[in-house]
């Protein structure tokens, strides 16, 4: 080899094979494109798609009485049940965050309609809506916290003084403290919770607040977005059945949200009569007391009591007859709200009877405690209307 001469390139065996089979599998490639375009071809013509169905007609329904459908769909079942039941367990908290958002919601949504059936459009009566709360929450806590910092400034003053009394054995609150020890008591209560400290304090603030802006921001979206959910629940049901499914889903959202107010009212008048009670017998802290109590009654029954236990206890440092005074009021108050005036204003808002309404608040607070006394008068209702539109009709055809 001279220089001048090209340098030839190395010689592989069996490249003239390698080539071939190449071609082949390049000439198979377009074979089954080919095929795969007939058959989809094919397809949308027995599919009968057109220019408004893009995928063609809807086939008919499965044997449902299949044996593998029938067994496939109970397992399915079964591993769809205990999943939810697994869920349901490990994300309590949040459901329970979720519905409260989902019940603030459906409360501010009769507002938003009634601006939005007088002209303005849905976005802005929400916004309005949201406007007003949002100045009712401020306004309520501007004029309460100054009230809350300086009667809370004046119990912090006095607390000396209520222990001196408690330890000396000839006042009424020594003699009441020598029978059933409240000191010793409170002292071995903040000895076993001496394992708390200032990260746990954090952390269980922390909580609060990531609760109050779950619930807020959930409630916002729920009440712009709730006629998309609406329509979303309506078209869980078949087509045969929807007009009536779009009739009853409305009317209960719509005591669902009544139940909302009809709480909110009822809340109302327990923190008034504790405050105008607390005034009238000079029970220190009356509208911070007035406003605890309205707070803690928005839980049925059980917020109530614990109110009622509240006032009674700072009414001791009054005298033990005013207590003992304070409770016999608060007891009488509360079974007068809870039998007389909430079954009234249930029954216009929710449209549930009087005996209907106690026996779910009664048995919704032994089943599930407090989450259960919350939704079980908007349970009650819904049950009510799903038996009288559909269960009984159908009792009396049969």
């Amino acid at each position: 080899m001279t220089d001048h001469e090209p340098e030839q390139p190395p010689v592989i065996p069996g490249s003239d094979a390698a080539a071939a089979r190449m071609e082949a599998n390049l000439e198979a490639d377009d074979a089954t494109q080919e095929l795969l375009d007939d058959i989809h071809a094919n397809a949308a013509a027995q599919a009968g798609v057109t220019g408004v169905t893009a995928f063609g007609e809807v086939g008919p329904p499965f044997d449902r009485r299949a044996p593998f459908l029938v067994g496939f769909m109970g397992a399915m079942g079964v591993a769809f049940a205990f999943a939810l039941a697994w869920a349901v367990v490990v994300a309590g908290q949040v459901l329970v965050l979720l519905g409260l958002a989902f019940f603030i919601a459906l409360g501010l949504d009769p507002a938003v309609v009634w601006l939005y059936r007088r002209g303005l459009p849905r976005w802005a009566a929400v916004a309005v809506v949201l406007a007003a709360s949002l100045a009712l929450f401020v306004g309520f806590f501007a004029l309460a916290i100054p009230v809350v910092s300086t009667q809370a400034s004046k119990l912090a003053e006095e607390i000396p003084h209520y222990l001196h009394t408690l330890s000396n054995r000839h006042s009424d609150l020594g003699k009441l403290n020598a029978k059933y020890h409240f000191v010793s008591g409170l002292q071995s209560l903040l000895h076993n919770s001496g394992s708390v400290n200032a990260l746990g304090i954090g952390e269980a603030l922390l909580g609060f607040v990531s609760s109050i802006l779950l619930v807020a921001v959930v409630s916002i979206y729920v009440l712009a977005d709730l006629p998309r959910v609406r329509r979303g629940i309506y078209l869980l049901a078949p087509k045969s059945r929807r007009a009536r499914m779009v009739l009853l889903t409305d009317e209960i959202l719509d005591r669902v949200g009544g139940y909302v107010l009809g709480n909110l009212l009822t809340s109302f008048v327990f923190g008034l009569g504790a405050s105008l009670w607390a005034l009238a017998f000079e029970i220190p802290y009356a509208l911070l007391l007035g406003l605890l109590v309205g707070l803690l009654a928005l839980v049925p029954i059980v917020g109530s009591t614990l109110g009622g236990i509240i006032v009674a206890l700072v009414a001791l440092t009054v005298s033990p007859t005013v207590a003992v005074a304070t409770a016999a009021f608060y007891l009488a108050y509360s079974l007068v709200i809870e039998y007389v005036l909430t079954p009234r204003v249930m029954a216009r808002t929710v449209s549930v009877p009087g005996l209907v309404t106690v026996l779910a608040t009664i048995l919704g607070g032994a089943l599930l405690g407090i989450v259960g006394a919350l939704v079980a008068i908007p349970v009650a209702a819904a049950v009510h209307l799903l038996h009288e539109e559909i269960t009984t009709p159908r009792l009396e055809e049969s």
